[in-house]
């Protein structure tokens, strides 16, 4: 460790071994970096045990879990900076308990996953994906025309989730012309929108649900049967915010019995593994999680990163913290 280093804040990367920091280098010039995978070949605790008087600050890089156990070894660890915009990851009630602020990627991410879950519903309502697979394995000479998609403008569709994604969702749909609903922690006052006090209420006043509210013990399988059921057969369900949200058994048989109209996830219930069923359904998009990547995003990101630190370390307001009451 050089002269310099020694002189500046200790920041503790956290990560799994399949997740890397691109932005190593930009941190470096604020902070010294302690990566347990790249410092020391012995284990992960003892690592921390060692330095663990010294680490204020740990950056959980993506959905690292960062545990209980985690904590109990840093003793002197004030803050958790996270690289998501979820923070199920983290054991919220242990750091309530220990007075350890959380904080998020705060908006880096909302316009990307809001221009993403609109275009995963176009592509399900249009049947774009369908039609791409229609044209390429030759079909269109022999079949003629495929089958007609839907149109998204005048849809009554319903947000589950109003914070900054859910947001911008709604402006993006205004402007297709489609009458906006939708149902979150509490009724937002400074929009016109018409709110529901529960999801049942809000599937069964619309055509479309997008799902990108954060998950929670409370809000796990909070999209099930019955407000599947309520959203109807030509319901369409999109959702960029966590699989679990959804009760993913239930909303592939509702599928396969052709008891909802269809659905774009880029989230599921145990990622990486999707639902084989879904593989040859034409009225379901997938994707691989992927809603929040883009080079504009990871820019935005890691200005809120090295902002909420430096912020943190000159105990100045944070950009993105999270409140844990």
């Amino acid at each position: 460790m050089s002269t310099q280093e020694q002189h500046l804040p200790v920041v503790l990367i956290h990560r799994l071994p399949a997740f890397n920091l691109s932005f190593t280098s930009r941190l470096h010039t604020h902070f010294t970096l302690l990566d347990p995978l790249l410092h020391s070949p012995e284990s992960t605790e003892s690592f921390l045990t060692r330095h663990a008087t010294s680490i204020r600050a740990l950056l959980s890089v993506g959905p690292t879990p960062v545990t209980s156990e985690t904590l109990s070894l840093l003793p002197a660890l004030e803050i958790v900076v996270c690289s998501s915009a979820g923070i199920d990851h983290v054991d919220i009630h242990e750091c309530r308990q220990r007075g350890v602020l959380v904080t998020s990627a705060g908006n880096a991410f909302s316009e990307d996953v809001a221009d993403y879950a609109v275009a995963l519903l176009i592509d399900v309502l249009r049947r774009v994906s369908a039609g791409n697979r229609f044209v390429r394995a030759g079909l269109w000479p022999e079949h003629g025309e495929s089958p007609l998609g839907s149109k998204l403008g005048g849809k009554r569709v319903g947000i589950v989730g109003l914070g900054s994604i859910g947001s911008e969702v709604a402006k993006r749909l205004m402007a297709f012309g489609c009458s906006i609903a939708y149902t979150s922690t509490k009724k937002k006052l400074a929009v016109s929108y018409t709110f529901y006090e529960n999801v049942n209420d809000l599937a069964a006043n619309s055509n479309i649900l997008i799902v990108c509210c954060a998950l929670t013990d409370q809000t796990r399988h909070m999209i099930n049967k019955d407000v599947m059921t309520a959203l109807g057969k030509e319901g369409v369900i999109v959702n960029v915010g966590r699989g679990a949200l959804i009760d993913e058994k239930e909303l592939v048989q509702l599928l396969l019995r052709g008891e909802i109209g269809g659905a774009g996830l880029d989230v599921y219930e145990n990622e990486p593994h999707v639902p084989k069923e879904l593989l040859t359904l034409d009225n379901v998009v997938l994707s691989p999680h992927l809603a929040v990547l883009t080079p504009e995003s990871f820019a935005a990101l890691q200005d809120v990163i090295v902002g909420n630190l430096l912020a943190f370390f000159s105990k100045k307001p944070l950009l993105s913290q999270v409140q844990l009451d």
